[in-house]
């Protein structure tokens, strides 16, 4: 057995063509605090010194306090300087999901509804869970998600977690999984 070894995430960094129309939506519509604004340092964006940033100098790179010490990022790329991502593309991230309690749920739902955004929900996505989908100005889908009966303690991970057989048996449909695979995966599942 393998115990998760991450807290959660230090931040997801996501990308823009406008930084204040972004702040304006996780900010004002979100509720999430702009807490870091900065520019890339010079010589950080191109050659060699460049770990991995965007490849322009001095992009804006501001960080927004998604809650229990977690961050959303945004890099401001130059207008027209890259395509608009498809969500379903393979190395595209499909949507971010976020989980809130039932008085954060209301509130983003309401809020969505007051501002004519368009939205998906609430919709039941497992036994127990609510979701909420809509797009941010970036075209990033994103949802809000709550367990209503559990109040202030969402439990994700309790939540989604199967029983051992069902996860070998989907182990088991995959082209090319042995026995020994299976037998692997299985062996590194989390207790439960």
């Amino acid at each position: 057995m393998v115990d998760s070894f991450t807290r959660g995430i230090h931040h997801l960094a996501l990308n823009t063509e406008d930084m204040k129309k972004t702040i304006d939506f996780w900010v004002d519509v979100l509720g999430m605090p702009l807490v870091h604004a900065m520019r890339v340092p010079k010589g950080l964006g191109v050659g060699p010194a460049n770990r991995g940033n965007p490849p322009y100098e001095e992009v804006r790179h501001y960080f927004f306090d998604m809650g229990n010490d977690s961050l959303v990022a945004f890099f401001e790329m130059p207008v027209g300087a890259e395509p608009q991502g498809q969500r379903n593309s393979l190395g595209s991230m499909q949507h971010v999901s976020f989980v809130v309690p039932p008085d954060r749920f209301a509130q983003i739902e309401a809020t969505l509804k007051a501002r004519d955004i368009p939205h998906i929900g609430p919709l039941p996505q497992l036994p127990g869970l609510l979701g909420i989908y809509f797009i941010d100005p970036n075209g990033i889908r994103v949802e809000f998600c709550c367990q209503p009966e559990n109040g202030d303690e969402q439990r994700v991970i309790d939540l989604v977690r199967q029983s051992r057989s069902q996860v070998q048996r989907e182990l088991e449909s995959l082209p090319g999984a042995t026995p020994e695979w299976v037998e692997h995966r299985m062996a590194a599942m989390l207790p439960g």
